[in-house]
């Protein structure tokens, strides 16, 4: 990784560099048109009453040029907590530099120092190039979970019944 580059934890005075950096992850994977959300709810969701994440942020000299979103979740079989990486993006121009590796080490430094028993998250079956640095960094990519999701009206028809 760049010595150039300094990874921290994000402020609520970040919020717009996340909310931009969250905007173009889902321009690389062709999700734009998913992106319903805003800064102001993010904001509240990182930083208000009750906090639903944190977020780890690279930032090279003055500028922000990838994060991790990341929450954590529970481990049954193991009864022990776990770190959810929700995003890691790294913008295109400075990828190679170790940036995003650099993100998931801090992410596995802190969930052992949390006591956490597993990092996960999920990888898109056409991003080849993730894959396969994910699998270059150890992660197993598990080829028999699906995930289950419910969002939208059918959320609110299945929390009606």
């Amino acid at each position: 990784m760049s010595s150039k580059v300094i990874l921290r934890s994000a402020m609520r005075s970040d919020v717009p560099a996340i909310f931009d950096l969250i905007q173009a992850l889902a321009e690389y994977e062709k999700l734009s048109h998913t992106v319903t959300g805003d800064a102001i709810t993010l904001e509240n969701h990182l930083f208000g009453e009750r906090h639903y994440g944190e977020v780890i942020l690279a930032d090279l000299g003055d500028k922000v040029v990838g994060f991790a979103l990341f929450f954590h979740n529970y481990s049954t079989f193991l009864t022990k907590p776990g770190i959810h990486l929700e995003d890691l993006f790294v913008l295109p121009e400075y990828r190679g530099q170790g940036i995003g590796k650099s993100l998931i080490t801090y992410l596995a430094k802190l969930g052992v120092e949390r006591g956490c028993g597993r990092l996960e998250w999920t990888v898109l079956d056409w991003n080849e190039s993730a894959i396969a640095f994910y699998q270059g960094i150890g992660a197993d990519v598990l080829p028999d979970w699906r995930i289950c999701r419910v969002t939208g009206e059918n959320l609110v028809s299945l929390a009606s019944r």
